[in-house]
């Protein structure tokens, strides 16, 4: 009974130093990279942008009750890959689906819609679909935006900004892009 009592103080000993370690030392704290950060733009600074360097635009559409979409800025969004693919290729925006103030885009005016809960910017961006989140990237060439609704893993998030950002969106259909495509994320 004895020798049990001291496997029980050795395994809490063992336990209460493990718990007050130094922090990066040994670990999954030391294989941990910092997080990298997507340059969000607004829109106006994307309009400005667009004039001098034509670049394909990518819109986080978010709300803040949405769970996924914290997902989605935690896990995708923070990805290095992700990060540094979207900074050369994409003018990044975050924007609020939900958001009350007046949005101003290639000289038309969007204000809150309260039928939909939700500014008409976003209406107009999701054709009406809205669901959070939301990716929406417009090409290059200022043609239509096209709404990819959900989580994205980095994984599922490579195949379809490498479609826009290789400038393959409206040459090649996605489908016969998507079997050649080899996932380097």
């Amino acid at each position: 009974m004895r020798t049990l009592s001291w496997i029980f103080l050795f395994a809490g000993i063992l336990v209460i130093c493990i718990s007050f370690k130094k922090p990066g030392t040994i670990g999954i704290e030391a294989a941990k990279a910092p997080a990298a950060k997507v340059n969000w733009l607004s829109l106006t600074q994307v309009q400005d942008s667009q004039r001098v360097n034509r670049k394909a635009i990518l819109i986080d559409l978010y709300t803040e009750w949405c769970g996924w979409c914290k997902v989605m800025d935690k896990k995708t969004y923070t990805n290095k890959n992700v990060a540094d693919y979207l900074q050369k290729k994409f003018y990044a925006v975050k924007l609020d689906a939900e958001t009350k103030r007046e949005i101003n885009w290639n000289g038309k005016r969007f204000l809150f819609n309260p039928n939909f809960r939700a500014n008409d910017f976003s209406v107009y961006l999701t054709n009406g679909n809205l669901s959070y989140p939301t990716t929406v990237i417009i090409p290059a060439d200022n043609g239509e935006p096209q709404a990819i609704p959900g989580y994205l893993e980095p994984k599922d998030f490579e195949l379809i900004v490498k479609y826009f950002g290789e400038d393959k969106f409206g040459k090649i259909a996605f489908e016969d892009y998507r079997k050649a495509f080899k996932a380097s994320w």
